[in-house]
This record gives structure tokens, C-alpha cells and sequence, in this order.
């Protein structure tokens, strides 16, 4: 099937560029003896990428409880779910394990901690610790880690820290900086409660930047990451994979022209592409995509979407620049790449996966929602 016989807008998947991500992340923990990757789903959400990252079944890294329950069915039994748990969801965790799964949940709060200690399911849980995001989790040197391991007793099974503000770093030097303190801060994390007599044979940390650009990981069993694999406007500038190699694009139709503006109107807007503007702070703003030709070349110069509305998209040429209205008839496929590509993707219901020569090959499912 040609790109020409796709509905637009819908999601494309490159099946080559995606392959070079996940074997460059790979090559990546190799370098570390002892430290597995873990590979987060919450982009891909594709049981079809993951025999690709984590063949076998796994180990994984889930977000939410349909993701736990679809990559379950579909072997991957090996999980943490790394959102902070709620009671009301530790029957749902309890009975995947019951079932033959291996979710590991995550906490920061005492209270909950009191409560899974005192579910009668398999509930193994990893306190969650804050190395320097200011997301969620207890300081490396707080009581309230000890006083959560305590409450936890046998159910304690690790500790887990995420560098999520790696993706402020401009440079490889400071991401592998932010990667060492994260590393520091974890096994610090684990230190303490071992000291205090309790066993933590998992330490888990990561996220694409520090996971690509650790010196060492002494002390870490295992690094997690996700959006390496299909990758985005912000991940490439961040350097974890050149510009060329954003696996997810979402293919686009012109819908109208307005020379006196030198733009074009696409049916790829805000619901189709999301508003994140993460790029917004990188060295490279591309307001709410790239625009590329339909091969997936930017034969369009440096064209990019600079304002949506809900099904409307509209491109312009970067600043100094101008679009050849002549090329761009109505009906025109492009393809936009993404700024943030999690939240793009998780618009649509399933990839259409290209080949090398840009052949509709297979229709992946996802799974969205929670």
C-alpha cells in the first residue's frame, strides 16, 4: 500500500529509523556490565515495538494500568508501572501478579506504603526518589525514606528515581553531569534503606538523555527510557538521535492556499499533532512540527507548522523564508514531525509501518488510554 490510499491525518512508523534508535540506545547500556535496560512503553505503547526493544518478554516499563494489562497478555510479564500507586489500583496490580505477572509498583507516600504492606496480593514495590526533577518522590538522605521502607517490610523491592529535567540539557557534558547525580542520589537511595537492613536488588534510574550519556552506572541495576525509540524535534536537538532519524511522522493533506500569507492549510491540527511546544526552549523552535514532503524529506525547506486549531494546521516557511505554493496543491500529502512525539502519538489508534522504501507494510495497534 502507498502512502496516496492512507486517510489523512494518521500516524506513520518507519520501521528503519526505528530499528537505528533502538539499537543505538542498546550499544548505549552495553557499555555499563550488569545494567539492563528496562524500556519505557508509555510512547510506543505497541506490543509489536516491543518484541523489537525487549524481545522475550521483557523487562518493561509501563504507565498506566492498560498498558500493565495489554503488554501482560501479550507476554511481557516482566513490569514496573511507574506511576505513583493509589489503593483503589492495588487490587487491579494484585491480580495481574495473581495471574502470572510481574508488576512492581512504585510510592513516595507513607500512608500507601501502610496500605499495600497490608494487601494481602503481591504488591513488590520501589519507593520513588527525587534526585533533582521536583516531580514526585522522597530526597535520597530523608527520613521519609527509611520510614517508608519500614512500612513496606517484605513488599519493599527497590528504589526508582527518574531525570526527567535532563531534557533541559544542552550539551552532552551536562546531561552525563545530571546523569552522575542521578546515579549518586539512587544509590545513596539504596545505601540508606540497606544499612537499615532491608533488601533492595532493584536501583532504577533513567531517562533517554542520561541513559545515552552516563560515564558509569556503578551501583545501578537497571535504566529506563522510551522516547529514544521513535524519537522527536526535541530529543534530536537534545542529541540522542540525529534530526533524520524521528521514526513517527503523521501524514497530512493540504486542504487550502493563501499566497497573500504564503502559507498553507493542513488537516492535521491540534488533536492530530498535540500543542506541546517543547522545542519552544531549544535551540530550534518549530512551533508545532516540522513539515516534510511526503517521503519524509524536507524538501520544503525549513517549513513548519506555526499555529493550529483543532482539525486545521498551518504551515509557513521559517522566518526569511517562503513556501512554493505552486508544489503545494490541495491534496498535497507532508508529514509533520513531532515535536514531543508521546503526546502526538497518543492521538491516534495505530501505526502505519513503512518499509525502506516507504511502502505501507503492517498496521500496528496501540494501546491508549489507562
Amino acid at each position: 500500500m502507498s502512502l496516496d490510499h492512507l486517510p489523512t491525518p494518521c500516524l506513520l512508523l518507519d520501521l528503519p529509523t526505528l530499528k537505528r534508535n533502538i539499537a543505538r540506545m542498546a550499544d548505549a547500556i552495553a557499555r555499563h556490565p550488569g545494567v539492563v535496560l528496562r524500556p519505557h512503553m508509555k510512547t510506543a505503547k505497541s506490543a509489536a515495538v516491543a518484541e523489537l526493544v525487549a524481545p522475550g518478554g521483557g523487562p518493561i516499563t509501563v504507565s498506566t494500568l492498560a498498558e500493565a494489562r495489554y503488554f501482560a497478555t501479550h507476554g511481557f510479564r516482566d513490569q514496573i508501572y511507574a506511576v505513583g500507586i493509589t489503593p483503589a489500583k492495588l487490587d487491579a496490580v494484585a491480580a495481574l501478579n495473581a495471574d502470572g505477572a510481574e508488576v512492581r509498583i512504585i510510592t513516595d507516600d507513607l500512608e500507601t506504603a501502610q496500605a499495600i504492606a497490608a494487601h494481602p496480593g503481591r504488591l513488590p514495590t520501589l519507593i520513588e526518589v527525587d534526585i533533582g526533577e521536583g516531580r514526585a518522590g522522597v530526597a535520597p538522605d530523608s527520613d521519609a525514606l527509611l520510614e517508608i521502607g519500614a512500612a513496606l517490610g517484605p513488599k519493599l523491592a527497590g528504589v526508582l528515581s527518574h531525570s526527567g529535567h535532563s531534557y533541559a540539557g544542552r550539551s552532552e557534558a551536562a546531561m552525563a553531569e545530571l546523569a552522575e547525580i542521578e546515579r549518586a542520589g539512587i544509590v545513596l537511595a539504596a545505601a540508606r534503606l540497606r544499612e537499615a537492613g532491608h533488601a533492595v536488588p532493584v536501583v532504577s534510574a533513567g531517562a533517554s538523555p542520561t541513559a545515552l550519556y552516563a560515564a558509569h552506572l556503578e551501583g545501578v541495576t537497571e535504566m529506563r527510557a522510551g522516547v529514544y525509540m521513535m524519537g522527536d524535534l526535541l530529543q534530536a536537538q537534545l542529541g540522542v538521535h540525529p534530526l533524520e532519524d524521528i521514526a513517527v511522522t503523521v501524514l497530512t493533506s493540504v486542504t487550502g492556499r493563501y499566497p497573500a500569507r504564503n502559507a498553507v492549510l493542513v488537516d492535521a491540527g491540534a488533536l492530530a499533532l498535540s500543542k506541546d511546544r517543547s522545542t519552544e526552549a531549544a535551540p530550534r523552535d518549530w512551533k508545532f512540527g516540522r513539515v516534510l514532503d511526503v517521503a519524509g524529506q524536507p524538501s520544503l525547506g525549513d517549513a513548519m507548522v506555526v499555529r493550529v486549531h483543532q482539525e486545521h494546521g498551518e504551515v509557513r516557511a521559517a522566518e526569511g523564508g517562503t513556501l512554493d505554493l505552486d508544489r503545494l496543491k490541495v491534496g498535497t500529502r507532508l508529514r509533520v514531525a513531532p515535536n514531543h512525539v508521546c503526546l502526538t502519538a497518543a492521538a491516534h489508534p495505530h501505526y502505519h509501518v513503512l518499509d525502506e522504501a516507504g511502502r505501507v507494510v503492517a498496521v500496528w495497534d496501540r494501546v491508549n488510554f489507562w
